[in-house]
């Protein structure tokens, strides 16, 4: 009888022959990558076999429909050598819409710029690698707050399916879409509101693929802007339209959207040596709040000139019911100090919430979340502090893990890459002279009052304004 061939199925055997190093150096002799490893895999025709499905290979479930299957791998979605290509329905068209389409008249070139650089790829707040041994429960001579959090930590790898799983996976892959929008903007005079935030937001999507030990990379692109980050295991690079190719300054740290739910070992890892410190109820969900510090040489090494990192905590949120990470904060604090002037202080909170864990091959996966922003800016004088809101909504359409054929060709770095690194600090707001006063402008507040009509589906914005 025949049989029709499943998306993942054929993922397998276009991984192979389209991620191989002789394809992916065809077009140049470069070292570096001259297309996403992943952008082929959106175009997509329907395709009868009597191959069956492949059940080596996870699959969110319910989101493709049965019987699509893919055309030969493109070398990249901004491939610009003119041929026509071919795109196929669903969201594979829809992604090579967001790769390709022009800014939305509604938000200016900067706004965008700040969307991306805080929201687009930051990082998890240190080191940890996911093949690191999590610790075993201990209470003898151990902390009370330490041994609750082991136990906490227990549970959720347990509930996340079990170590034994998560330490079976070699790489994984997943995609999904965004929605992004600057929902507020405060001074110490007035508060203008997006009250358009749900018709204005910018929508696209990003692609990511992992793989041990502490390699990734990330595609996301938004409003026809584009970020592209990745590691190989010694470096962590970052590339957007403004700065081009860089690497960035510290260790190698991984990919905070990863911990949204995406990647439970590597998150694991993460609060391994956290302390529990109390209890808190988050959208009606009693959870266990687990506390991380950054230590002072990874925030000294993260600085750079005149930006210095101070502190960076991170919080997880643990449902008591389901022993599942419901809630994740992070906050650094960074000063700035100018040449003969007064100092500025930044501090950049991003409160992520995650939602609809559905299992994939046994590790449960959060499907959808959103995320709150707040670029909290004072230290000049008295009452000159700015305060800017920012939101993300996102939802994961494809997971899979052990693809087949990823190799580390996949995560080498641009040729073009800086050697210069480049701190966290200069994605804050720039004024027009590119001095450290780092000034918001008032032309940012004028954007926010104007009322613009945006082509863009509706949605529900859980915003806390």
């Amino acid at each position: 009888m025949e049989k029709k061939q499943g998306f993942f199925s054929a993922l397998k055997e276009e991984v192979v022959r389209g991620l191989s190093p002789s394809r992916s150096r065809s077009r140049s002799t470069s070292p570096a990558r001259t297309g996403s490893p992943i952008s082929g895999i959106f175009t997509r025709k329907k395709h009868h076999s009597n191959q069956t499905p492949d059940s080596s290979l996870a699959r969110s479930g319910g989101l493709r429909p049965l019987g699509e299957t893919l055309t030969p791998l493109i070398e990249g979605p901004d491939s610009d050598n003119g041929d026509p290509k071919r795109i196929g329905s669903g969201l594979g068209n829809w992604m090579k819409d967001q790769l390709s389409r022009a800014p939305s008249v509604s938000y200016k070139r900067s706004d965008l710029r700040l969307l991306l650089g805080v929201m687009g790829a930051p990082l998890a707040p240190f080191h940890v690698s996911s093949t690191d041994p999590l610790p075993h429960l201990s209470i003898k001579d151990t902390p009370i707050e330490t041994s609750s959090a082991q136990y906490i930590l227990q549970q959720y790898i347990a509930a996340s399916g079990g170590l034994k799983l998560q330490n079976s996976i070699r790489n994984a892959y997943a995609m999904g879409k965004v929605k992004m929008v600057a929902s507020e903007f405060e001074t110490a005079t007035r508060v203008v509101k997006n009250r358009n935030a749900s018709r204005c937001a910018e929508s696209g999507g990003f692609v990511l693929w992992q793989m041990n030990p502490d390699m990734w990379y990330v595609e996301l692109a938004v409003g026809g802007s584009k970020v592209h980050a990745g590691c190989n295991g010694k470096l962590v690079w970052r590339h957007t339209p403004w700065l081009g190719a860089h690497t960035a300054k510290g260790p190698v740290r991984p990919l905070r959207r990863a911990l949204q739910g995406l990647d439970p070992r590597t998150t694991a890892s993460m609060f391994a040596d956290a302390r529990c410190i109390g209890e808190k109820n988050i959208n009606g969900e009693d959870c266990f709040i687990l506390k991380l510090c950054t230590d002072p040489e990874t925030l000294k090494s993260r600085s750079e000139g005149p930006a210095e990192i101070i502190r960076h905590v991170l919080f997880g949120y643990f449902s008591q019911k389901t022993g599942l990470l419901v809630h994740i904060e992070d906050s650094h604090l960074t000063r700035i100090q100018s040449n003969g002037g007064d100092a500025v202080y930044w501090e950049t909170t991003i409160n992520s919430f995650l939602d609809d864990y559905r299992p994939v091959e046994g590790i449960m996966i959060a499907h959808s979340g959103h995320s709150v922003v707040t670029l909290f800016r004072f230290g000049e004088m008295a009452m000159s502090h700015t305060k800017t809101k920012m939101e993300e909504a996102w939802t994961i359409e494809e997971v899979a893990f052990n693809v087949p054929g990823l190799s580390l060709d996949c995560f080498i770095p641009p040729a073009d890459l800086k050697t210069g690194s480049i701190s966290e600090a200069c994605e804050l707001p720039q004024d027009d002279r590119g001095n450290n006063s780092l000034a918001i402008h008032r032309t940012k507040v004028v954007a926010l009052e104007k009322s613009h009509e945006c082509s863009i589906d509706k949605m529900i914005w859980k915003m806390e304004i």
